[in-house]
């Protein structure tokens, strides 16, 4: 079993289930710190997370990952026990194996790989690791960026290995994420009794007109360059009272914005406030900003990681900012540029994640690919 397999086993036989790290992230500081990479564990109140640097000065490249992983759903579903890895058809089988302790595996060999052939290297190469990306994310890499803005600390290159990968290993590579916007909103209207409608105010009736409004809307005049449109989602409505004859005095409806870099949180909470004015809505609404979005422009980043999968991968990658949110929205405001790069993404938050054993050696030669391009 090669070291990278082995380190890779180990992380995933740890129960890192959110925010809990379980020991993964000082089995990777013990053997950095070994070949001479600083430590810093930053840890924030239940969250761990880990710097570990090697060289001076800039340019700074970061590659950044996590070591939680979502909880495993029933046991019972799976064929073999989620934090036991298995090795079945060249295929690695575990809670994490994709997302994402397989690339943090990737990222480790790499790491080791190129200090060990070049340890005078300019600038710093670095590893930052968070066990709070798959829950609230507000202790982890969020915490780190802040902290980091505070003291003037810079990274001008981060690779993130979310697993970014379609249906062969490099073929999507990330170059930006919308924005996330969360709002809750209680709807008020007065109780009553459904044959007299005139003394009561139905908040679904309120409701419904405007939230109808809101989900129909093109919000992007003009496509932004290399991001979907912004969407508007309802994610979440109840009201009543469980009697069929009885108006409601509340409703209560949690809807989501994702969104180019062509809104800002605060325009599209305008936008929800006028919109529900207008139907003559009364609502308190409780917002979440998850973060704002990010794009990287065609640069020196994009460049190198284009060349490493070209030569180690034989792949162009589709360039976009699909998906979710990743931790690279708190790197980006740093000045960074941010690009993802990971395994393929078919299994993960799925019973039987796994990973192909050859994706994950692949990965390794493409991270120290890019590494090697920027400081070599």
């Amino acid at each position: 079993m090669s070291d990278l397999l082995t380190l890779a086993c180990d992380l995933i036989a740890r129960p890192s289930v959110t925010p809990d790290d379980a020991g993964c992230q000082s089995v990777i500081a013990e053997r950095l710190q070994r070949l001479g990479f600083a430590i810093e564990s930053l840890r924030h109140r239940a969250v761990d997370n880990l710097w570990a640097s090697h060289g001076t000065g800039g340019p700074v490249l970061c590659l950044l990952g996590h070591t939680d992983v979502v909880p495993t759903g029933p046991r019972e579903a799976w064929h073999s026990d989620p934090f036991t890895p298995v090795l079945r058809d060249g295929m690695l089988y575990g809670r994490g194996a994709a997302d994402m302790k397989g690339s943090v595996a990737a990222f480790v060999i790499a790491l080791e790989q190129f200090v060990a052939a070049h340890p005078q290297h300019p600038g710093t190469v670095a590893l930052l690791l968070t066990s709070d990306e798959e829950g609230d994310a507000i202790d982890g890499v969020r915490k780190v960026a802040a902290d980091f803005a505070a003291q003037g600390r810079r990274i001008d290159w981060c690779l993130v290995g979310e697993p970014s990968s379609a249906k062969q290993l490099g073929d999507v590579l990330r170059v930006g994420r919308r924005g996330s916007l969360t709002g809750t909103a209680s709807i008020h209207g007065v109780q009553g009794h459904v044959a007299y409608p005139d003394l009561a105010d139905n908040p679904i009736h309120r409701a419904l007109p405007a939230f109808a409004e809101l989900a129909a809307r093109v919000w992007d005049a003009v496509p932004y360059p290399e991001f979907p449109p912004t969407g508007f989602q309802i994610a979440n409505f109840s009201a009543g009272t469980g009697a069929s004859n009885v108006i409601p005095g509340s409703a209560q409806i949690g809807f989501n914005f994702r969104y180019a870099p062509s809104w800002t949180a605060d325009r599209l909470i305008a936008e929800v406030d006028a919109a529900l004015a207008r139907h003559g809505v009364r609502a308190d609404i409780h917002w979440h900003r998850s973060g704002e979005p990010f794009h990287t422009a065609d640069g020196a980043l994009r460049q190198v990681v284009r060349a490493a999968l070209a030569e180690h991968a034989g792949v162009v990658p589709a360039e976009n900012t699909g998906g979710g949110t990743s931790d690279g929205r708190f790197i980006a405001p740093l000045g960074a540029q941010v690009v993802e790069l990971g395994p393929i993404n078919a299994s993960i938050h799925k019973v039987d994640e796994c990973v192909r054993v050859a994706d994950l050696e692949l990965l390794a030669r493409v991270y120290r690919g890019v590494i090697e391009r920027l400081l070599g």
